[in-house]
């Protein structure tokens, strides 16, 4: 199955707004400094194209907008660290065969279960590598610490979650090494995994000292809230990612399926993505009106925990619009984006 190359070579940027303001944490960059020095102090062979990467991210500036409200700044530095290492396999996750990003997963689930030693056999009896490799350490490091303040609930949702996006890795690469595609549908509720939001939002529990009780987290209007604060930033990432992604040729991404299924051009796709974004919010909104109560106690940390939602979509606009990661120096000039050549990247 061949995939649509769009035959532009530019696209205007949509407009995509959030009606959230965004706010940034006082510490944010001294903590962001410090997120960077461990990670880079863990993975310190890597090649120089690996570390411009780390460089341009800026993952500490994006846990400091959408976790800009954590209780003391230890817990932002261990989210910041998480980031880190998130980006870091996302990253890793784009060049791996099917089998590699199985290991690969594999490898993260065993350090959320292990954390404070690395196991080179699994309880099923599949043997994992001898040597340890660094995405296990630096998680390992990342879970040690986090737990310590973690509230169980908290701690059993993330782990859940981090299964739910390492297995959604497995599924793109299957998906980009088959050369196939979803449906528009399918890929929506695909993402809400493979995005890895999921787990980012567990840790609004963990930044503000809550534990939400399982009655408001199965409760049908907060997963819609949940599913509609995922879409905004997965469908917003979609629109300010393609460039690079198209670059690397990665096709599990909603803009080249609606440029398939309804035959749109690569501006039509890219706005239409932009126009699901604004349906997210009104989404956002209904269920937020349609939220039970709870009680005193719980309507308040419910309440705590939709203010770090909505940090997330302001945080995640503003991160977005600034990173390197999306927009390289030179590719965008007046919100007009100048599609990058096809590349190979290899990081190591």
């Amino acid at each position: 199955m061949s995939t649509q190359i769009p035959t532009q070579s530019s696209f205007l940027l949509p407009q995509i707004s959030c009606p959230f303001p965004a706010s940034y944490h006082p510490n944010g960059d001294a903590i962001a400094a410090a997120a960077d020095k461990w990670f880079e102090g863990g993975c310190y062979h890597f090649a120089e194209a690996r570390r411009r990467r780390i460089n341009e991210l800026k993952a500490g500036r994006l846990a400091a907008y959408c976790w800009n409200r954590a209780i003391d700044d230890s817990r932002l530095r261990i989210i910041c660290d998480f980031l880190n290492v998130f980006f870091h396999m996302d990253d890793l996750s784009d060049h791996l065969s099917t089998s590699e990003a199985a290991t690969s997963s594999e490898v993260a689930m065993n350090a959320l279960a292990s954390p404070h030693a690395y196991r080179t056999v699994l309880p099923s009896g599949r043997k994992l590598p001898e040597v340890e490799p660094e995405t296990s350490k630096l998680l390992r490091d990342f879970w040690e610490r986090c737990i310590v303040d973690m509230a169980p609930g908290a701690q059993t949702r993330f782990c859940k979650n981090v299964d739910g996006w390492v297995k959604g890795m497995e599924m793109e690469c299957q998906l980009r090494n088959n050369d196939s595609l979803p449906d528009i549908t399918s890929y929506l509720a695909f993402r809400r995994d493979s995005s890895g939001i999921r787990p980012c939002f567990d840790l609004l529990e963990y930044a503000f000292g809550i534990e939400l009780p399982n009655v408001v987290t199965n409760d049908p209007a907060f997963t819609a809230l949940l599913n509609s604060a995922n879409d905004f930033i997965s469908l917003s990432n979609d629109v300010f990612s393609y460039n690079v992604e198209q670059s690397r040729g990665d096709i599990c991404h909603s803009v080249p399926k609606l440029m398939k299924i309804h035959s749109l051009d690569l501006q039509g796709a890219v706005d239409r993505v932009a126009d699901m974004c604004r349906e997210s919010v009104e989404s956002f909104h209904a269920a937020k009106a349609a939220l039970p109560s709870w009680g005193t106690k719980v309507d308040k940390d419910v309440a705590t925990y939709i203010q770090g939602l909505e940090d997330s979509m302001s945080g995640s606009l503003e991160w977005s619009l600034s990173s390197e990661r999306h927009f390289p120096i030179g590719s965008i000039k007046d919100g007009v984006v100048t599609l990058l050549p096809r590349q190979t990247v290899v990081y190591t």
